[in-house]
Order: C-alpha cells, then sequence, then structure tokens
C-alpha cells in the first residue's frame, strides 16, 4: 500500500509542477494562434487561386481559332 501512495504523490505532485509551469508561461498559447493564422492565409490563398483560375478558364474558353 505503501507503494501505490508513494507513486500517486510522485505523480500528482509531477502534474501540479506542470501545470504551474504552464499557467507561469506567457507566451503558451503563441503557437496555437499561429496556427490559426496561418490556416485563415492559406484559406484565403486558396480562395484568391480558385477565383483566378475561374477567371482564367472563362478567358480561354473564350478563344477561339
Amino acid at each position: 500500500m505503501r507503494t501505490i501512495w508513494t507513486l500517486w504523490t510522485v505523480a500528482y505532485t509531477h502534474l501540479r509542477t506542470r501545470i504551474n509551469l504552464l499557467r507561469g508561461d506567457s507566451e503558451s498559447g503563441y503557437a496555437t494562434e499561429t496556427v490559426l493564422v496561418t490556416a485563415l492565409l492559406v484559406a484565403a490563398a486558396i480562395a484568391v487561386i480558385a477565383v483566378i483560375i475561374a477567371k482564367v478558364s472563362a478567358k480561354a474558353d473564350g478563344i477561339t481559332l
């Protein structure tokens, strides 16, 4: 029983230490913000490319040989 209690105490202490370290880090949300902004920029780029392809295809279809 003592071994289980010791393991529980070590695990709990480690978890509390990790939580306190993450709370103290002011840059912890930076990665999430960067991923979100990057995803939005990629979506905008795909939309722009789709519009360009549609316009070029329409012009190409209008060419008579």
